[in-house]
């Protein structure tokens, strides 16, 4: 049954996944399925089976899994449009997926502050950037968002100019290496659908101020259905200072700082 319920999951996911078309035709069946991924991915009883059958080592799952997330990860991207272009016109309903994501937002850097002196990089804005608004409105931090998407990032634009003229935010896309203020980032946030993050991360290393902070946000075991999972990274460069795993979100959030290389080990 757990193996048939991901199976319709990606057989729905595959269908939406390329639909979006500027109208509000495929939006109420996208977020319905969103909602109840969503609901599936943080259910315990479901964390219990995914346990089990890692357990007994079934990893014909695998590539399932894999499809699974590249997959929702894009109606995830398409459903930000739909909740834009409703902004757009007027509409300020919020579905659960999204609920779920502001809550999530509070935690994110835990005692690692962002103020009002502060500049935020976030990885994967999307085509709504809810973490860019509340982080600027409620800090009065500076914010950039960068994303591969044109199409999201004129989108993000439009929603930015209805919710948060007033707000120092701007959105672009630019790869991270080619950013002329990235030493001035005091903090970083990855979206948890940019598959190449830690590659990202690696790449920013020497790039950055020696006091950034990273809130790299993932999803092992279960939510690795819906979130690309944490890797390793050499502790020479970033070292884990701390982890969030809840239960109830739709990721997780770890919390990099930069390594300290002396006489040959990292502090």
């Amino acid at each position: 049954m757990f193996d048939q319920s991901l199976a319709d999951y990606l057989t729905k996911f595959k269908y939406f996944a390329d639909r979006f078309d500027y109208t509000s035709r495929h939006r109420t069946e996208l977020e319905r399925l969103v909602d109840d991924y969503s609901a599936f991915i943080t259910d315990e009883s479901n964390s219990h089976i995914w346990d089990e059958l890692e357990r007994q080592g079934t990893v014909g799952l695998n590539g399932l899994v894999e499809q699974l997330r590249a997959y929702s990860a894009r109606c995830v991207a398409t459903l930000e449009k739909y909740r834009a272009l409703k902004l757009i016109k007027g509409d300020t309903e919020i579905t659960d997926y999204f609920r779920n994501v502001e809550e999530c937002i509070e935690k994110e850097f835990g005692s690692f502050q962002v103020t009002s002196k502060s500049i935020v990089l976030l990885v994967g804005s999307g085509a709504f950037p809810m973490t860019a608004l509340l982080i600027a409105k409620r800090t009065g931090a500076e914010v950039i968002g960068i994303d591969i998407d044109d199409e999201a990032i004129r989108l993000g634009i439009r929603v930015i100019e209805t919710l948060g003229p007033e707000l120092k935010i701007r959105l672009e896309n630019t790869p991270v290496e080619y950013l002329d203020y990235i030493k001035e980032v005091t903090h970083i946030i990855f979206s948890s659908t940019v598959a190449d993050k830690y590659d990202m991360l690696e790449q920013l290393h020497p790039l950055t101020n020696e006091e950034v902070v990273v809130a790299m946000r993932h999803g092992n075991r279960l939510k690795s259905l819906f979130n690309y999972p944490m890797k390793e990274t050499d502790e020479d460069k970033w070292i884990i200072v701390d982890t969030g795993l809840r239960q109830n979100d739709i990721f997780d959030i770890a919390l990099y700082k930069k390594g300290i290389i002396a006489h040959g080990k990292s502090k």
